[in-house]
């Protein structure tokens, strides 16, 4: 009997932190997972954040992180498709992923219809009401010259540099990831405000929060959350039979994300 081909979404690794120790803990059981999934993945998204810092010099690229480009690697060698979301620690991707995995590298959200629902996906910063702090720095840090600059300094005080203030960051407001803001989450309002103008998206599928949450907006439309791989170990599953999100190791009664189906 043929295999039913399901494809999955997981985001927010953040490897590097706390420490290498940890880091490449979360990275093996992460592994496991692909290596679970490898069977009957007919897809593989990447919804952003797989690095807590990520900048590819021409000829360099942060150390360490073998297992999982291995298996990435495995991956694009068995002709999965590998889609790749860059997030606000990863922003600076360029072409290491695409010549490496053949991975597909979008920096902003996209429309995507998949087993006959509408889905739009994105990692979630810089959308919906307020932060118009981070929104300009996003900015800043997109733009062609500040990488220039950035690529100016040597991979060794550049790379310690960037890792030292994203590490810095998190400290200062790691903590707002685990709090549920209810309604007036931003991206729960970027959710309704899409959908008056575009009613046909049935789910919006992000990470960036942390927290593994699916809420209907509305009847049959959805807004999902990835949660992480720091916390939770959350993913979610696509395919014939419905739209889940997921735990691993697999839960036994999984969190349904379509449970009008």
């Amino acid at each position: 009997m043929a295999i039913s081909k399901k494809i999955y979404f997981a985001s927010d690794l953040h490897l590097g932190v706390p420490d290498a120790g940890r880091s490449r803990q979360r990275e093996k059981h992460f592994v496991a997972w692909l290596d679970q999934i490898k069977g009957d993945c007919a897809e593989l998204y990447l919804v952003g954040d797989l690095f807590d810092f990520w900048f590819e010099y021409k000829r360099v690229v942060p150390k360490g992180y073998v297992r999982l480009q291995g298996k990435l690697a495995e991956f694009a060698d068995a002709g999965i498709p590998i889609h790749y979301f860059v997030g606000n620690h990863d922003l600076w991707q360029r072409d290491y992923f695409t010549e490496e995995f053949n991975a597909i590298v979008y920096m902003d959200p996209v429309r995507r219809n998949l087993y006959g629902r509408e889905f739009f996906i994105g990692h979630g910063d810089g959308l919906g009401p307020g932060d118009h702090g981070y929104k300009a720095m996003k900015k800043v840090f997109r733009s062609r010259f500040m990488q220039w600059c950035f690529h100016r300094l040597h991979p060794n005080f550049g790379i310690g540099l960037a890792d030292y203030l994203s590490r810095t960051s998190r400290k200062k407001t790691g903590h707002k990831d685990a709090i549920d803001y209810g309604e007036k989450e931003f991206l729960r309002v970027f959710c309704r405000e899409e959908l008056q103008k575009h009613p046909e998206i049935d789910y919006f599928v992000f990470g960036h929060r942390h927290l593994p949450q699916e809420f209907e907006l509305e009847k049959g439309k959805y807004y999902i959350n990835l949660g992480d791989w720091i916390s939770h170990f959350t993913y979610l599953e696509v395919g014939d039979a419905g739209v889940f999100l997921r735990h691993f190791p697999l839960d036994r009664d999984p969190v349904r994300a379509d449970a009008h189906l």
